[in-house]
C-alpha cells in the first residue's frame, strides 16, 4: 500500500470522454473490492453542467468517498450547488474545490467563506496550476515565481475561514531535485500537502510536509511544559532558555496529533 494520505480517483481530465462510462464502472468495482484503509477517498468529477457531471454525481452518492472534488470553481454558487445535490447524502461527505482558474483565484475569499455556514460541506482548496497557466498565459517555470501571488492568495483565503489547502501538481515526476523544491517552497509558503501523479514523489513529499521526529519531540517538550501545575494559569512559560507561548501550545498540539494521524494510518495500512 502507497504510504500517501489519500487518493484522488479523477473522473475528470485524465479520462477521454468516450472512456467516461468504463472508468465510472472501474472506479465502483474498486471501490466494492478494495478498501483504502486508513486513506482519505476523493473522487473529482466532472463540471455538474457537463454532459457527464449527473452520472459522476450519482456513482459519488452511491459509494460515498470521504471527499468528492469540484473542478475549476469559479463562485459560491458552484459549492452551494453541490451541496443542494449532495443534501440526502451522508453528512461526512465533504467537498474539496478546485481553484484553477483566474476568476476562480479572484473570488477565493468570497468561495472559503461559504464554509462559515454551519453545514456547508466546504473542506479544502486545491490548487490546479496546470488549468490556471493555461487560463491566464503565465508559463511554467522554476519557481513559480509569477503564481506565487495568486497561490498565497488562496491560501490565505483558506486559513482565515478554516479550510485546509493543498498545492498543486509537478508534471515531471523524473526530476526529483526540482520536485522536492517545489514541495518545500509549498511548505514554506503554509501548504498542508502537496497533490501528485506518481508514486515516485510520495517519498519527497511526506519528508516535505509530514513533522520531522525533532519537531514532534520539542512539541511533546512544549506540551509537557505548560501541563505541568504550577503553568496551568500562564499564558506565557521559559523553556529552555526561551520564551513559549500558550500560541506556541496550539501549535504543538496540532503537530502532535498530525504525528498521531499519520502513525495510525500507517498501522491500518
Amino acid at each position: 500500500m502507497l504510504d500517501c494520505d489519500a487518493v484522488i480517483f479523477d473522473l475528470e481530465d485524465s479520462v477521454a470522454p468516450e472512456k467516461k462510462a468504463e472508468a465510472r464502472d472501474n472506479l465502483r468495482r474498486f471501490f466494492t473490492e478494495t478498501p483504502l484503509r486508513g486513506r482519505e477517498a476523493i473522487i473529482r468529477i466532472n463540471a455538474l453542467g457537463s454532459e457527464f457531471g449527473q452520472e459522476d454525481l450519482e456513482l459519488v452518492r452511491d459509494l460515498l468517498p470521504d471527499a468528492v472534488a469540484l473542478p475549476k470553481v469559479e463562485d459560491v454558487s458552484s459549492i452551494t450547488g453541490l451541496e443542494e445535490r449532495l443534501a440526502a447524502a451522508s453528512p461526512r461527505l465533504r467537498i474539496w474545490a478546485m481553484m484553477e482558474t483566474a476568476r476562480g483565484i479572484s473570488s477565493a475569499v468570497e468561495i472559503a467563506r461559504s464554509a462559515n455556514n454551519a453545514e456547508s460541506r466546504l473542506d479544502c482548496f486545491v490548487i490546479g496550476l496546470n488549468d490556471l497557466r493555461k487560463d491566464t498565459g503565465v508559463p511554467a517555470r522554476p519557481g513559480r515565481t509569477y503564481l506565487v501571488p495568486w497561490m498565497m492568495q488562496v491560501m490565505l483565503a483558506a486559513r482565515a475561514y478554516g479550510l485546509d489547502v493543498v498545492d498543486s501538481v509537478f508534471n515531471d515526476f523524473r526530476d526529483s531535485p526540482a520536485f522536492e523544491a517545489e514541495c518545500e517552497q509549498g511548505r514554506d509558503m503554509g501548504f498542508d500537502g502537496k497533490m501528485l501523479i506518481h508514486p515516485a514523489q510520495i517519498e519527497a513529499a511526506n519528508q516535505a510536509f509530514g513533522p520531522a521526529s525533532e519537531a514532534v519531540e520539542e512539541a511533546q517538550a512544549i506540551i509537557a511544559a505548560f501541563a505541568r501545575t504550577e503553568a496551568q494559569n500562564l499564558n506565557v512559560i521559559t523553556m529552555d532558555g526561551r520564551m513559549v507561548e500558550r500560541l506556541h501550545l496550539v501549535q504543538a498540539e496540532k503537530l502532535v496529533a498530525q504525528a498521531n494521524l499519520i502513525a495510525e494510518r500507517r498501522i491500518r495500512a
